[in-house]
């Protein structure tokens, strides 16, 4: 018991998946994951038609307002079944869903350009990003193509821990720094005492997360501007992103990829094996 102890990170605290890249989520008590993570997210994106590349906030000048849109699933999605339909909350409050022929005329009517609502990525996807990485990163600055994992960046489960969210509430007090603007999928509860970005010493190594489900850590995930944008009242500050550059290279929690999968539950515990 005593070994089992040493290993033990946390429970989970906060479960979101996102089922259209790059707009607001949905915020859960459970789901199931596979190999391609939490059930249903980032089943969606959008593609701009006129350049066959994927839509995301990290190119903010074309696509900051992917940021005002909220989508979330009409039912319970389920590993193996067909994706519920997704409704899409627009700047505005109305809604659609993804089944209806209107859908596509509407979003292209906000992004001043034709794009269509996607379920399946393009061959050799790439999305558009002011540098990853960079610091101080110009939301108007120019942008570089990056290969995209279906429509993921890499991995299909982030995680981070509330332990790197406090270290950056104490390097920055003046930054309002919350779960939402790093768009994590599994948020694990560590210990009051616990400090500093814990996660940097997970790359290769795997961790359970209560019964059945494991991932292994592939990388720590290095931050972009997207984290510095407005999130409904939560304001722009460039801050954000300066801070964890300056402290952890830019680093906030890490990408993993799912060796066994199952169901998540708030309360699940997460240990390194």
């Amino acid at each position: 018991m005593a070994d089992a102890a040493k290993t033990l990170v946390g429970p989970v605290a906060a479960l979101w998946r996102y089922p259209v890249k790059s707009m607001m989520g949905e915020e859960l008590s459970g789901s199931d994951i596979t190999e391609h993570g939490l059930v249903g997210d980032r089943a969606y994106a959008l593609i701009d038609t006129s350049s066959g590349k994927v839509a995301s906030a990290k190119a903010p000048r074309k696509w900051g307002k992917l940021f005002e849109f909220r989508a979330a699933y009409e039912g319970a999605p389920r590993a193996g079944a067909k994706l519920p339909p997704v409704r899409i909350t627009f700047p505005d409050g109305t809604t659609a869903t993804s089944e209806e022929p209107i859908i596509e005329r509407r979003l292209s009517g906000v992004f001043g350009r034709d794009v269509k609502l996607a379920s399946e990525p393009p061959s050799e996807a790439k999305y558009e990003s002011v540098p990853i990485g960079s610091t101080p990163a110009d939301p108007d600055g120019p942008t570089v193509d990056y290969p995209s994992n279906g429509f993921f960046d890499l991995g299909a489960i982030h995680l981070l821990t509330t332990a790197s969210i406090e270290r950056l509430r104490e390097l920055y007090p003046q930054g309002r720094f919350e779960v939402r603007r790093f768009r994590p999928n599994i948020v694990v509860q560590t210990p009051e005492d616990e400090r500093g970005f814990v996660e940097n010493d997970w790359p290769g190594k795997t961790l359970a997360i209560g019964d059945k489900v494991c991932i292994r850590v592939m990388s720590p995930t290095i931050r972009c501007v997207m984290t510095t944008l407005a999130q409904g009242e939560l304001p722009a500050d460039a801050g954000i992103l300066r801070t964890a550059a300056q402290h952890n290279q830019a680093n906030v929690g890490i990408y993993a990829l799912v060796v066994q999968g199952g169901t998540v539950r708030l309360g699940d515990e997460v240990r390194v094996l």
